[in-house]
């Protein structure tokens, strides 16, 4: 499998009305997150205001988790609770959702009847390794996977393929198969393990 490594200076980073949000990935490459044609969406805002709503994305489901800081949401007419840390929730992108607190989270926005995905965090301690792979099998409809690994935290080694990231950066393999990966980490690490399948 091959890997690319996304560093910091390689994001783009836009503000909205409650913060910023950092682009970590976009299929297909080089599409505009404006214009609502991508396929999916990796990514990571700075959310700054203490109440604010989620921008309508009609045509994609979304998942969502907190990296730092505290998060409560309100999805349509469900009641508000908190999304603890190392937690992951779904939601379809056209619900209103309204937001409470101050946090940096990680999102993946996935478009409808054309990809399907999962946000898994792995946490390893100060020289912890672990053997990981996607726990769904690709659906017979969306056969090809992509397989994204952010750090946000500490750092990052997958011992087999040879390549590291820091916190802050990405490992991303389009076409992955379904091996297990080694994953390492000298000083512990915080990981959102990205799965995406697509035709």
């Amino acid at each position: 499998m091959e890997w690319r490594h996304f560093t910091r200076a390689q994001y783009i980073t836009t503000a909205w009305s409650g913060g910023t949000t950092t682009q970590l990935a976009i299929a297909p490459e080089g599409a505009v997150y404006a214009d609502r044609k991508f396929l999916w969406r990796l990514s990571s805002a700075q959310v700054e205001l203490e109440h604010s709503d989620f921008t309508p994305l009609p045509d994609y489901d979304r998942l969502i988790s907190v990296l730092k800081g505290e998060l409560e949401l309100k999805i349509g007419q469900g009641e508000r609770g908190a999304l603890e840390a190392c937690t992951v929730r779904g939601f379809d992108g056209g619900v209103p959702v309204e937001s409470w607190g101050r946090c940096v989270d990680f999102n993946l926005m996935l478009r409808k009847g054309a990809c399907q995905g999962f946000v898994q965090p792995i946490v390893l301690p100060a020289g912890g390794s672990c053997q990981w792979a996607a726990p769904v099998p690709a659906p017979q409809k969306y056969p090809n996977r992509t397989l994204a690994l952010y750090c946000a935290e500490g750092d990052l080694t997958l011992s087999d393929a040879g390549v590291q990231a820091a916190a802050g950066e990405l490992l991303l393999c389009e076409r992955a198969d379904a091996s297990f990966l080694h994953l390492e980490s000298k000083a512990g690490t915080a990981i959102m393990a990205a799965v995406i399948y697509t035709r």
